[in-house]
């Protein structure tokens, strides 16, 4: 059997798209699909009682005890039946096939990071898919939470997500694997669609945010190898400055707000962790 676990926090009114999505999922394996409410203030945990009540492969778990996506995913995970576990996020949808290439690619792998469609969900033009298995840090590839695949024993022997990792959680998930021996690999068939929420301030939190986590990320794995790319850093920053015209456009102006999001967070965290991780 295999395991979806789903971790939701005020996921409205996405969350019904997604599980929809879900129990569409052909596949010759057993599968289940664990909701886990992350604390949500809209009606998500009702949304996903009913779906619940309503399909027999769908579960609905309370998980509002620690805030955060890898204390909510381990929520999920204690009370998954499957020898093999898959993650999504609420807010986007897994594409037809999704779990059936998981599923393949855990035959010989023990991780297994899939593909994001950015395009379809967000109104932009047609483009690749593009994995999100790409050297981190200067350092080993990872996946992210939003279509990720692991062996129930490896997860287990990993102690599961850092649930202190607010971002970046799952990167680290992804490093310890590896350096523990485990296999990884690249699934381009499992394919996930992508959800972009605009805005300019939503995309400079988000930048933010996600920035905050490299200098952690550094600070635990330094000592394995990760290092900082600082002729990236310079570039990304050249990059703001040499586009900061487009705040003037609106096609623009959030890419931009993401941008300095991140940057800005990669500073904060590198006072705070007191690291350089520009």
């Amino acid at each position: 059997m295999i395991s979806v676990v789903v971790p939701v926090r005020d996921g409205m009114p996405w969350l019904a798209v997604q599980l929809q999505a879900l129990v569409d999922q052909q596949c010759v394996d057993e599968f289940e699909i664990l909701v886990v409410d992350n604390g949500s203030i809209d009606r998500s945990a009702e949304v996903a009682r009913e779906w619940a009540n309503r399909h027999r492969i769908v579960r609905w778990m309370d998980g509002a005890a620690v805030v955060g996506p890898g204390a909510a995913r381990n929520v999920g995970v204690g009370a998954a039946q499957g020898d093999l576990l898959a993650f999504c996020d609420a807010d986007d949808v897994v594409r037809p096939g999704w779990l059936a290439a998981c599923v393949t690619a855990l035959g010989h792998a023990d991780v297994v990071a899939g593909v994001f469609d950015f395009w379809s969900l967000n109104g932009y033009p047609a483009s690749p898919l593009r994995p999100a298995a790409t050297s981190q840090l200067g350092f080993l590839p990872a996946g992210l939470g939003a279509n990720l695949a692991v062996r129930r024993p490896a997860f287990d022997a990993a102690g599961g997500f850092a649930e202190d990792l607010r971002v970046g959680e799952d990167i680290d998930l992804c490093w310890r694997l590896q350096l523990a021996g485990c296999r990884f690999e690249t699934a381009p068939e499992a394919v996930v669609s992508k959800r972009d929420h605009p805005g300019f301030a939503r995309s400079f939190r988000h930048g933010t945010t996600y920035g905050l986590s490299g200098p952690t990320l550094y600070r635990r794995h330094r000592s394995d190898g990760a290092h900082p790319d600082l002729a990236g850093a310079a570039k990304s920053w050249l990059w703001l400055v040499t586009h900061a015209p487009s705040l003037v456009r609106h096609d623009g102006r959030d890419q931009w707000a993401h941008a300095a999001g991140m940057r800005t967070g990669r500073l904060r965290g590198s006072i705070r962790e007191r690291v350089l991780f520009p």
